[in-house]
């Protein structure tokens, strides 16, 4: 059984930081493509960066230059680390990962940006 875990948000102000993790279990992780998506209140689901199984990154245009993915094999887990952060990044935040066009979402973690 695939398991998805998120973890990592929280309450931060504005230009603070956090790092989310996203753990996969059940899944041979290293032909994975695993992907951060949020979703504020009242708004579509969006792409936020994507890593390939050869740690390709991808970024959303809106957090480049904040946000850096990363992926650790050996611990079948992706980092996002946020810095920089805007109150309009408040979201849920979910980690995704994809295995020969199977995919799986974890149950999101909650990140606010406010003072």
């Amino acid at each position: 059984q695939v398991q998805v875990v998120e973890s990592g948000g929280g309450l931060v102000q504005p230009g603070g930081s956090l790092r989310l993790s996203c753990a996969a279990s059940g899944i041979v992780f290293s032909i994975t493509t695993v992907g951060w998506y949020r979703q504020a209140p009242g708004k579509q689901r969006e792409m936020v960066a994507t890593i390939t199984n050869r740690r390709n990154p991808n970024y959303a245009g809106s957090v480049k230059g904040r946000f850096t993915i990363s992926r650790d094999s050996a611990k079948n887990t992706v980092y996002l680390q946020m810095n920089s952060l805007k109150p309009d990044y408040t979201a849920v935040y979910y980690c995704h990962v994809e295995q020969r066009a199977r995919n799986y979402w974890g149950q999101g973690t909650q990140v606010t940006v406010s003072s």
